[in-house]
């Protein structure tokens, strides 16, 4: 079952401000708002190895903030439509921590 409301906004602060690997799932937002991609694409944007993506997407894919449509390699991820109504929460706590974690990113 997929958060909604006031839910989104905290599990939001946990999963970008509250755990490690924080930035990483915030800069897989940001690059996601933007268009839907698969994890190979992600990875080479972001510059990140493609396990690390995958993790990440798998996180953000249990806690309901990415929706999937393929399968295999093919999966491409995009957006909940959760997280797409609370997007201005995530923007909130990104620009509140975001700056200083994504300094932090390997």
């Amino acid at each position: 079952m997929a958060p909604q409301g006031e839910a989104v906004e905290r599990l939001l602060w946990w999963l970008i401000a509250g755990t490690r690997g924080g930035a990483t799932r915030g800069m897989i937002i940001q690059a996601l708002k933007q268009m839907p991609r698969n994890a190979n694409q992600l990875a080479d944007e972001l510059k990140l190895d493609y396990k690390t993506v995958r993790h990440h997407l798998g996180i953000l894919a249990k806690n309901g903030m990415v929706s999937q449509t393929g399968n295999s390699y093919a999966v491409t991820y995009f957006l909940s439509a959760e997280l797409e109504e609370r997007y201005n929460v995530f923007e909130t706590i990104w620009g509140r921590i975001g700056k200083n974690k994504k300094s932090r990113v390997h």
